[in-house]
Parts: C-alpha cells; sequence; structure tokens
C-alpha cells in the first residue's frame, strides 16, 4: 500500500477512534440513568427501552472494535 492511502486509512482510523469513544459515552450515560432508575422504571416498558439501546450500543461498539481492528491490518 502506498503512503497516500495508509495516510487515508489512518485519517479514517482516527475518525472511527472517536466514533467509538462517542459510542461508550453515550452508553455509559444510558447505563448509568438505567442504573439509577427505580426497580420499578427498569422493569417497566421504559426501562426496557433503556436496556435495548445499551444492547444495541454494546453490539455497535463490538462492530466499531471488529472495524478498527480491520483498518490497523489493512495499514499493517
Amino acid at each position: 500500500m502506498n503512503n497516500k492511502r495508509r495516510d487515508v486509512l489512518d485519517e479514517i482510523k482516527t475518525i472511527v477512534e472517536e466514533a467509538r469513544e462517542k459510542l461508550e459515552a453515550v452508553k455509559d450515560e444510558e447505563q448509568n440513568c438505567f442504573d439509577n432508575m427505580p426497580e420499578s422504571l427498569q422493569s417497566s416498558e421504559r426501562g426496557q427501552i433503556s436496556e435495548a439501546a445499551i444492547e444495541a450500543l454494546d453490539d455497535a461498539i463490538t462492530s466499531v472494535d471488529e472495524a478498527l481492528e480491520k483498518i490497523v491490518e489493512a495499514i499493517g
């Protein structure tokens, strides 16, 4: 791979890392809100929606981690 393409991948890697950090921050905030809900709300529809969002964000973070691994692999 030439340096120009490697530089582009480095830029993409930085953008993806920043996106991952933001996803993690949103997930942590949602988890904190869920954890601070009364138990009655945690088991309500609102709590279930919050749990689903946390799970989806976890999945997104895992996917981003996998993408980052592939980018690093491509950079060499």
